[in-house]
């Protein structure tokens, strides 16, 4: 299984480089980005037509003749976002980047997708009643926001997206349902469902047969992902008889559009094409959403050069929130993406519940596990244990068996007992199947020392549950130092109250940002291992064939079930993102600091600001507001120059004569390279009470003096903006890092807190 506002989502909310050309033309699918359009958000048809035109012209420059250009194009971006996809060889692409009107060219890249407890978790509902000050009363369940989600698509018969009980379609609804060829038709609960295919197309270099002309859901992701952000109210919803409640979303009474991007099968480990992204994206702006939950991404790129970085940049510029999923390549530093500052990036964390599965060894000791086995062992009978290695078959190497591997378990060995198999390489599930081939009676899986001890509840083929790295060791001497071992895997049981939690699941994707590490990324963390939503029907929960289980409801882990978690529609997208990030915790349950999978304290670089609060982020005192302006300042310390900032800019722009990229007015503060010292500027917008006084107070980094000026702002009315500097001096007597430090500065007027987390590298 993939790993995978705040009164929308949150409730739910160039460098150009071509290798040389060879003796022959080798031809790949490119995007051609040009900036914006200044049609406006209604372009007429000619509006449209000129567009398109413009790009035939443009390519023509390269190609030789508008006629080739018409080939060539295969998306043109004619709403909001200017710009177009073409098969290209590399000399085409070359020539066509050094055009003066031509922001960056860029391989059409391929994305992977970032794979109902949590409102309890969250505070938002208390044992099943919905407390007065609950956000969801305040914001009316987020009634009539639109959610839209760029994912697999959607299974439009699922209790999720029912609209009984709604109104009529909003007004300002532009959208529509594609003509679809596997019958997904609209309601008024989900009110648009288009696909987009012909980057994925023209990157495997074939034509798609009906399989691909449809909306619906063929693999479960963007079902699960949109009703975790929009899913109506469900009752009896469980999986297995386990997690049984109400399910629904973070804005259960909002309406839904789903944009299909993403495709089977895999193709080099990718299904979701940046051509196809970018045209979503360009759908979704004119079509009316208020958010976009973006749950897929890659390795991270330049800013202009990343499709679904682009697509957000023009949806912020609208208005439009765009919140994206940091990634499940934890936990190595470094690996975070969708990065860019005007996207709201969210982590993944845990919740207080668990499904628990106990190993009972012969020598009566007892090991912890997670599982959702929708199958229990006959009779609580103990088998013989084998680990994966002493399993293996003749032609396998031990450290693939170990792992358990696809053909390398010997069925001779391992019939009858209960197979051991380490975390790694394969899919939790995959292990499971493999074991089952096999003749398993059982799987334990075993984390490896990077996993450490985050356990996932996987809804297995077999008897199975997954424990930590601590208790396999445990388990592996058992088995290595027993003449005869044997164990018992006892059925699932759902717990609540879980203590710590939440703790940042290992697979949640760390910073620093690899691009700019003066951002801090992730921005928040929220709930976002086993969250029940919304299922395909098409595959089981495992989402392999053989699993002929089928099911409306399935838990799945992955930073794109937190994403949609992630309140003031008449706020910008950046007074909305800092509401949230200035309100949030880092502490859990025990009222110690937040853990990392290891046991050890997390940091910034796992939870970016902490663990979302939504009821705080409803009155958050003051936020740190980000206009368009800001962003294109930014992006000239970047080094953007003029002539290509007014491609995407209404009207020409100017870049300021002495502007950071420190200095943009994000909620959190990152110095990537303290040497000295350093002052950072901030401004914060009262939206508290009318008359208020901040004070501030801060915890330095280690070897780092922080100073704040001024340490105190007074507000007369609601609105008012004040400017302060932080200023960093490097205390060279304790200064004994190289590694980054973590601080934080708190704003407070007696009842509102304003934190912000600082990190500080020095050199």
């Amino acid at each position: 299984m993939r790993h995978t506002i705040l009164s929308s989502l949150l409730l739910s909310f160039i460098v150009f480089s071509l290798s040389q050309s060879p003796t022959f033309a080798i031809k790949k699918s490119y995007i051609v980005y040009l900036g914006g359009h200044t049609h406006g958000l209604n372009p007429t048809t000619a509006d449209l037509d000129y567009a398109t035109n413009s790009h035939y012209e443009l390519l023509a420059t390269s190609v030789g003749s508008t006629e080739l250009a018409r080939e060539k194009i295969f998306y043109s971006y004619t709403r909001n976002i200017n710009g177009f996809a073409a098969i290209l060889d590399d000399k085409e692409a070359s020539d066509i980047a050094k055009h003066p009107n031509v922001v960056s060219v860029f391989l059409n890249k391929g994305r992977k997708l970032h794979t109902t407890r949590s409102w309890d978790f969250l505070r938002l509902e208390r044992d099943g009643l919905v407390p007065v000050d609950s956000l969801w009363n305040r914001s009316n369940f987020g009634a009539d926001v639109i959610v839209g989600n760029l994912d697999t698509g959607v299974w439009p018969e699922s209790k999720s997206f029912s609209d009984e009980g709604y109104g009529p379609i909003p007004s300002r609804w532009r959208g529509s349902c594609s003509r679809d060829v596997g019958g997904v038709v609209c309601n008024r609960k989900l009110i648009g469902a288009k696909f987009f295919n012909k980057g994925y197309s023209a990157f495997i270099g074939d034509a798609l047969n009906d399989t691909f002309k449809t909306v619906r859901d063929h693999q479960g992701h963007g079902s699960h992902t949109l009703s975790t952000a929009g899913g109506n109210f469900v009752s009896g919803a469980s999986i297995f008889g386990h997690a049984n409640g109400t399910a629904k979303g973070g804005s259960p009474r909002a309406r839904v559009a789903a944009y299909k991007v993403c495709w089977p099968p895999l193709v080099g480990g990718n299904e979701c094409f940046d051509a196809d992204i970018i045209a979503a994206f360009d759908a979704a702006i004119s079509d009316g959403v208020d958010v976009l939950s973006v749950s897929l991404g890659g390795n991270p790129s330049e800013f202009f050069e990343d499709g679904i970085s682009i697509g957000a940049f023009h949806a912020v510029k609208k208005g439009i929130s765009v919140v994206s999923s940091a990634g499940n390549s934890g936990p190595d530093p470094g690996t975070v993406s969708n990065v860019s500052p005007w996207m709201f990036t969210v982590g993944a964390s845990t919740l207080d519940r668990e499904f628990v599965s106990y190993v009972q060894l012969g020598s009566n000791k007892q090991l912890k596990g997670a599982s959702l086995s929708s199958v229990a062992m006959s009779s609580r009978t103990f088998y013989p244990l084998i680990s994966g290695d002493k399993a293996k078959a003749a032609d396998a190497l031990a450290e693939d068996a170990i792992l358990c591997q696809p053909e390398t378990i010997d069925p001779k060995k391992a019939k009858g007992k209960i197979l051991v198999c380490v975390r790694g390489i394969s899919g939790r599930t995959d292990k499971g199947k493999q074991a089952l081939l096999a003749g398993a009676v059982g799987m334990i899986l075993v984390n490896d020392r990077k996993s450490g001890n985050e356990v996932i509840a996987d809804p297995h083929l077999l008897p199975a549950t997954h424990i930590n790295f601590t208790d396999g060791n445990t388990l592996f001497a058992y088995i290595n130092f027993t003449r005869n071992p044997t164990a018992y895997i006892s059925p699932v049981e759902t717990k609540f109250g879980l203590k710590p939690a939440p703790v940042m699941a290992a697979f949640s994707s760390r910073g620093p940002s690899l691009i700019e590490p003066s951002i801090l990324k992730p921005d928040i963390t929220a709930p976002g291992v086993s969250v029940l939503a919304a299922f395909t029907e098409l595959v089981g929960p495992t989402e392999d064939e053989s699993d002929k289980r089928r099911m409306p409801f399935c838990l799945q882990s992955g930073t794109s079930m937190s994403c949609p978690h992630s309140l003031h529609p008449d706020w910008s997208p950046a007074a909305i993102r800092s509401a949230i990030m200035t309100t949030a915790r880092i502490r859990d349950d025990t009222g110690n600091p937040m853990l990392d999978s290891s046991n050890k304290r997390a940091t910034p670089f796992a939870y970016g600001s902490g663990h979302v609060r939504p009821n705080r982020a409803m009155d958050p005192g003051l936020v740190y507001d980000i206009t368009v302006n800001d962003y294109f300042n930014f992006l000239c310390a970047r080094r953007y120059n003029q002539s290509l900032l007014s491609l995407f800019s209404d009207k020409p722009y100017a870049c300021p004569k002495s502007y950071g990229v420190i200095d943009l007015n994000y909620p959190s503060i990152s110095v990537s390279q303290l040497n000295g010292s350093m002052t950072v500027s901030r401004t914060v917008k009262n939206v508290g009470s009318a008359r208020s006084t901040y004070k501030a107070r801060v915890r330095s980094p280690a070897g780092v003096t922080v100073s704040v000026k001024p340490s105190t702002l007074k507000f007369e009315k609601i609105g008012e903006e004040k400017k302060f500097e932080v200023k960093f001096e490097l205390n060279k007597s304790n200064a004994k890092s190289e590694d980054y430090v973590f601080g934080e500065l708190l704003w407070s007027d007696g009842s509102h807190h304003v934190r912000s987390p600082i990190v500080v590298k020095y050199t």
